[in-house]
C-alpha cells in the first residue's frame, strides 16, 4: 500500500467515524479491487487510483441520508464527486488523478457503459461486497454475474464466494 493510499484510507476512517459498516463495506471494496487490478495486471498508476476510489466511492452515503432521507446510487453518483474533490484537494493526488477517482465515484453505479478496466473493477468489487451484504438471492446472484462481471479474476471470486456451480443450470 502506497502512503497516499494509506493516509487516505486513514482519512476516511475519520470520515466515516461511527458508522463501522460504511467502514467494513469501503474496506472489503478496496480490498477486492486491489485483489482484482493486482491479478489482471493492471497499470500500478492506474491500480492506485483505482484504490483510492474504491476508498472513497461511497463517501456521498452520509450527506445522501441527511438531506434525502436515503442514499440510492443515483443520488450517492450525483453527490460523491463534488466530497471527493473537497476531500483529495488536501491530499498528493494531481489533477488528472482527482478527476478520474471522481469520475469513478460519479459512475460507481453505472454498469453501461463502462470507462475503462479501473471502472469495471471499482463495479466488480462493489459487487462482490453488495451481492453478500444484502443477502442477494440466488437468482439475483446469477444475474449480476452474468450482466456486471467481465474481468477473469472477479468472475472467479463471485462465481467461488457464491457457489453459483451449484445451481448453474437452474439460472443459466
Amino acid at each position: 500500500m502506497t502512503d497516499r493510499i494509506r493516509a487516505l484510507y486513514h482519512r476516511m476512517i475519520d470520515f466515516d467515524a461511527g458508522d463501522p459498516d460504511l467502514i467494513q463495506h469501503f474496506s472489503k471494496v478496496h480490498a477486492y479491487a486491489k485483489l482484482i487490478a493486482e491479478s489482471e495486471h493492471m497499470d500500478p498508476h492506474m491500480s492506485e487510483v483505482l484504490e483510492a476510489a474504491a476508498l472513497v466511492h461511497d463517501i456521498a452515503i452520509p450527506l445522501c441520508n441527511q438531506k434525502y432521507g436515503a442514499h440510492p446510487g443515483n443520488l450517492q453518483e450525483q453527490e460523491g464527486p463534488p466530497l471527493v474533490r473537497e476531500m483529495l484537494a488536501e491530499m498528493p493526488f494531481d489533477g488528472d488523478e482527482v478527476d478520474r477517482i471522481a469520475q469513478l465515484v460519479g459512475e460507481h453505479h453505472t454498469c453501461v457503459p463502462v470507462d475503462g478496466m479501473d471502472h469495471q473493477i471499482l463495479l466488480e468489487a462493489d459487487f462482490i461486497v453488495n451481492s453478500y451484504e444484502n443477502e442477494y438471492s440466488r437468482e439475483q446472484l446469477h444475474r449480476t454475474y452474468r450482466n456486471v462481471f467481465a474481468t477473469f479474476t472477479g468472475k472467479h471470486i463471485y462465481y467461488g464466494m457464491f457457489a453459483l456451480g451449484q445451481d448453474e443450470d437452474q439460472y443459466a
